[in-house]
Formats: C-alpha cells, sequence, structure tokens
C-alpha cells in the first residue's frame, strides 16, 4: 500500500551506499548475497538465536535494496537480474517462517504456516499474472522502480518487511501474525481483483 512513497525513499538510501565500495559489486552477485543472508536467517531461527536472526534479516533487505540500485546507477538493468531478484525474495519469505515454527514446533504453528504460505501461492498468481496482463497492455508505469509493473495492494514490500521483522522479534506471537498477515493478504488478493474487474 505504502510501496511507492517507500520505494522513493529507499532509493535516496541505497544511492548513497552504492556510492560506495559495494556500487563495483555485480548486481546479481548482490542478489546472491542477500539469499544468502536471507537463508542464514532461516537457520539461525531453527535455533532460536532470534537477534542474530534480526541482524542477518536486515543484511538480507540491505542487498535486496542494494541490487537494483547498483543496475540502474551503472546502466546494467537486465530483465535476468529482475528475475533472480523475484525468485530470491520468494525463496527468503517462504524459508523464514519456515525456520520459525521448525525452531517453535506446534500444531497451531504448524496449521498458521500452512495458511499463510498458501495465501502467498495464491497472491503470487494474483500479481503475476495481472503484472503480465498490464504489461501487454502497456500499462505499466514509465517512472517503475521494479522490473514490471506491479500492482499495488495492501500488502506489498513495505508491509511484508515490518511483518516479517515482528515475526522474528515476536516469535511467541507468530501464529497470530502469521494469520493477521495471511489475511491481509487474502485482502489484497481480493483488492486486485476487483481492481482487475473494473479495469480489464
Amino acid at each position: 500500500m505504502f510501496d511507492n512513497q517507500f520505494r522513493v525513499i529507499k532509493e535516496k538510501i541505497f544511492v548513497m551506499l552504492a556510492q560506495t565500495g559495494l556500487g563495483g559489486v555485480s548486481p546479481l552477485w548482490l542478489s546472491l548475497i542477500g539469499l544468502l543472508f536471507g537463508a542464514a536467517t532461516a537457520v539461525v531461527l531453527v535455533y532460536r538465536l532470534y537477534s542474530i536472526a534480526f541482524v542477518l534479516w536486515f543484511f538480507n533487505r540491505v542487498f535486496d535494496g542494494l541490487d537494483g540500485t547498483v543496475a540502474r546507477m551503472s546502466a546494467t538493468q537486465s530483465d535476468l537480474g529482475g528475475y533472480v531478484d523475484i525468485l530470491v525474495d520468494f525463496v527468503v519469505y517462504a524459508l523464514i517462517p519456515i525456520g520459525l515454527v521448525w525452531g517453535r514446533p506446534s500444531a497451531p504453528g504448524f496449521n498458521a504456516l500452512i495458511f499463510l504460505l498458501a495465501t502467498y501461492y495464491v497472491n503470487a498468481a494474483s500479481w503475476m499474472y495481472l503484472s503480465a496482463i498490464l504489461e501487454k497492455r502497456r500499462l505499466s508505469q514509465a517512472e517503475k522502480l521494479t522490473t514490471v509493473n506491479m500492482p499495488p495492494g495492501l500488502i506489498g514490500g513495505a508491509a511484508t518487511i515490518f511483518f516479517y521483522s515482528l515475526f522474528i522479534v515476536l516469535p511467541q506471537f507468530s501464529v497470530q501474525l502469521f494469520t493477521l498477515m495471511g489475511i491481509l493478504v487474502l485482502v489484497t488478493i481480493l483488492q486486485r481483483l476487483w481492481w482487475a474487474k473494473g479495469n480489464l
């Protein structure tokens, strides 16, 4: 919901970071480094090392945002880079809640995890196919900071970062947080469906 404003602020910060030595690293390598931090976050969550997990999660987000900024500044943007970036995001977004539940196994935890990941599955189909239609119809934003047009919704990148930070900081409430986020993802799916009904 706040992604467009969030991306503008984030871009200014990452431009400054890209002007350091990190700007000389290939954007694809930055994406893969981000993946390593994300996977490491999930692993340490299994062992309930929540403070370390939060630090690793922070660096995952840094490298996830930095790859696109470096690509734009060095004029090395590519469809492959955008494709790898979204794949990395989806892998990390799946691994972290799985790591949390494995670290604190319970029937309610596994049920909430299944519900959350199921909403992700439907949401991915919702926004990706709608994005493809918008690209086909040339309805994408001219000044977008992403590889493809991402139709806005209640739960976007900024909200996901917020919720995942809560997952890690408040693991004892993971069932409630998973359920709440899953419900909001469902609202987002319906929101985009309603938009598509009126605009396609």
